[in-house]
């Protein structure tokens, strides 16, 4: 058996059995979150995550420009960051260079990154850099939780929902995977707000940090695809989910570059969008003081399903919930 066959997930689960359960009583957020949590001393906690970019799997050589790669590897660790509600700091970069690299896509990457860093207040503080046969870049992020007058870390957790919990999304959904078709298609120049959308995405910190300290404790980046992703939290918290498709918010143009059903399906699966989705009770994402998209509920089912219903409360069949790494061949991630 291969790892196509497990995919993404399957694997991470064998991975993690593989590792058995973590010793150390530090550990307060481990695998299967946004971003692992430890304690680092009396009322403070390390927030920590990491991601790579390869060329060809995550990004069009030639087709984006390496300024826009740069920014986009840091912000999708990021948003990581944001998912659980911390502030980041600090990053290590690692760069596997094909020796034919040219140096001066090596100073626009880092160009991009130093102006994600300068906007996200992140300390690049050094990295590696080894030879390899294709381009990748990988970030690992350190962050800081927020804590309780006890001394408690304030986090977003995905096994944190409770049924009759609001879901709800910071903002607009199906930029990325908009911008990502008119890269593939070659019409990028035809829609740049959407290809914006895809390489220079926003992370969410300010609205993470709003949502821990209102008491949202429950949350994730849209990174996998809206339905993919809330599957992620219901897993985690063994309930089920009902979201209502006409409340979903579309990124501006979206439909009408590709009309309103591959539209909606953009914002459901195709992912990369990194909005925060919020699930809490109702009177809790108000305290937020956020400008929140509610767009369903937190329901009851053994099966930890999440259900997509019409405006008629018809269910609507999703054939591919989101971004499997292991699983999907065909079009590169961005």
């Amino acid at each position: 058996m291969d790892v196509s066959e497990i995919g993404e997930f399957g694997l991470i689960e064998r991975l993690t059995e593989a590792l058995g359960a973590a010793s150390d009583s530090r550990l307060v957020v481990g695998i299967g979150d946004d971003a692992a949590v430890w304690r680092t001393g009396e009322a403070a906690y390390t927030i920590a995550t990491t991601d790579t970019m390869v060329a060809g799997v995550h990004f069009l050589p030639g087709r984006v420009a390496w300024r826009d790669v740069g920014w986009k590897t840091l912000a999708v660790n990021v948003s990581d960051i944001a998912a659980m509600g911390g502030m980041p700091t600090f990053a290590l970069v690692t760069l596997c260079l094909p020796p034919e690299t040219a140096a001066e896509d090596v100073d626009a990457l880092y160009a991009g990154l130093r102006e994600c860093a300068e906007t996200y207040g992140v300390t690049i503080a050094g990295g590696d850099v080894v030879s390899a046969p294709v381009f990748s870049v990988t970030v690992a992020l350190m962050g800081e939780a927020a804590v309780s007058e006890t001394g408690e870390p304030l986090l977003l957790r995905r096994d944190a929902a409770r049924v009759g919990d609001a879901i709800a999304v910071t903002g607009p959904l199906g930029g990325s995977a908009g911008g990502l078709r008119a890269l593939v298609e070659r019409t990028a120049g035809e829609h740049p707000g959407l290809v914006e959308a895809h390489m220079r995405p926003r992370a969410r910190v300010d609205a993470g940090a709003a949502a821990v300290c209102a008491g949202v404790r429950c949350g994730i980046d849209i990174s996998d695809g809206l339905v993919q992703d809330l599957r992620h939290i219901c897993e985690a918290s063994g309930v089920g989910a009902e979201v209502r498709v006409d409340d979903v918010p579309l990124f501006a143009g979206l439909e009408e570059a590709f009309g309103a059903d591959e539209s909606r399906t953009m914002a459901l699966t195709g992912g990369e969008d990194y909005e925060l989705l919020l699930v809490a009770p109702e009177e809790v994402l108000r305290a937020t003081g956020l400008s929140l998209h509610a767009i369903g509920r937190v329901v009851e089912d053994a099966d930890r399903l999440v259900r997509v219903a019409n405006a008629g409360g018809g269910e609507i069949a999703i054939e591919t919930p989101g971004w499997d790494h292991l699983q999907r061949r065909g079009e590169p991630r961005s």
